[in-house]
């Protein structure tokens, strides 16, 4: 199999990751925050320092990581906690997962806030001068923003737009899903109030583990209920963050893989965008190869990571999946669970054939990209 659905989970992950969960699968059976003994001593220091970790990636090391066991269920947690302290308008970008957007409609339905799209250009630039002119109009109580679009890959201006924001006394959320330990940002800036990311993603951890850092002077209401392992007594949540936010038995071992690749991102540094770069343009030079592909969304001025969407002619992206699959390619075809984009693109309700690399992607899966392709042309 040659692997371009790194946006939907990044593989191969590096080898230490698989290491390290094998490792302490057999080695540490303790739950983190149940029990004084030796093991879930080991599994609270591991805790820590995962969370220590991706502060310091983020550049936030005075502000709490909270962990979830998705960043959907972290956006979840957020919206739905800001949304219960009293907000009206909300304002999104036109590249927002459903992860987003679905939670917002569940809301809005129920009256209790009015959703808008920020002003983009056709060329994929933000329109600064009118997205200021929407909130003299309407002025933004909650923004909310993807910092890479999981559909085309484009990099959005999420500190300038966040930083307009807040001279409305905004309450912000990037969503770093696509992004995080891959394109440095700094969620420490006081322009920056909710960061999600996805553990399973760019951070090239394993699934099951996500989470979101906040500022921790921030009251944000709970959502979920359980034990925290202390204070079992009182029936209210603990007012202390992250476990506040925590309930329930923490998925340690998947916080075993995340600390492993954070380490190794670390060590890694800027050679990861540069090598995800790198293979962009590998696979966009393949593609461009073929007349019947059309890419989507490619704008030489604007600023990428390695996802790329196209269409194929005479091929439905429905079909199209099933065609890659024969020829052992991984793709991601349809809307990709965001279809606003592809409204803003042009694309919807059909979508597109969305391929995706990361880092690690290899050249033997370029060759098999190189030769399915070649295939396709033939027998298309």
């Amino acid at each position: 199999m040659a692997y371009f659905d790194n946006a939907a989970t990044t593989y191969p992950k590096p080898e230490c990751v698989y290491e390290a969960m094998d490792s302490f699968n057999r080695s540490c059976v303790g739950s983190y925050g149940r029990g004084q003994h030796k093991s879930a001593a080991l599994a609270g220091s591991l805790v820590s320092d995962t969370r220590l970790r991706i502060a310091s990636l983020l550049h936030c090391p005075a502000r709490p990581a909270v962990f979830t066991p998705s960043a959907t269920i972290a956006l979840n947690i957020v919206i739905a906690g800001v949304i219960e302290k009293g907000v009206a308008n909300v304002y999104i970008s036109p590249f927002e997962h459903n992860a987003v957007t679905r939670t917002l409609h569940h809301f809005e339905q129920k009256g209790k806030i009015k959703v808008c799209q920020l002003t983009v250009n056709e060329d994929m630039t933000y329109n600064r001068e009118k997205i200021r002119y929407q909130f003299d109009e309407c002025k933004p109580d909650l923004l909310i923003m993807s910092h890479v679009s999981n559909v085309i890959g484009l990099i959005s201006p999420v500190e300038d737009i966040f930083s307009i924001a807040k001279k409305y006394s905004a309450v912000t959320v990037a969503d770093l899903s696509q992004s995080a330990g891959l394109i440095d940002f700094d969620a420490g800036k006081e322009y920056v109030d909710f960061a999600v990311f996805a553990g399973h993603k760019t951070l090239l951890g394993p699934t099951g583990i996500s989470g979101f850092i906040m500022k921790p002077d921030i009251k944000l209401p709970t959502m979920l209920f359980g034990g925290t392992g202390f204070e079992s007594a009182n029936q209210d949540m603990p007012s202390s963050i992250p476990e506040r936010f925590e309930p329930g038995t923490q998925n340690v071992v998947g916080i075993a893989g995340l600390n492993a690749s954070l380490k190794w991102i670390e060590d890694k540094g800027t050679e990861l965008m540069k090598s995800e770069q790198s293979n962009r343009e590998c696979l966009i030079d393949i593609l461009s190869e073929y007349p019947f592909i059309k890419l989507v969304g490619i704008n030489s001025q604007q600023k990428y990571t390695g996802i790329v969407s196209c269409l194929l002619d005479g091929i439905s992206s429905d079909s199209a999946s099933t065609i890659f699959d024969e020829r052992g390619i991984s793709v991601r075809t349809g809307l990709q669970c965001a279809p606003f984009a592809h409204k803003f693109l042009g694309t919807f309700p059909t979508g597109t054939v969305r391929f995706s690399v990361s880092p690690l992607t290899s050249g033997a899966d370029f060759v098999e990209l190189k030769k399915a392709l070649d295939s396709i042309a033939e027998e298309y």
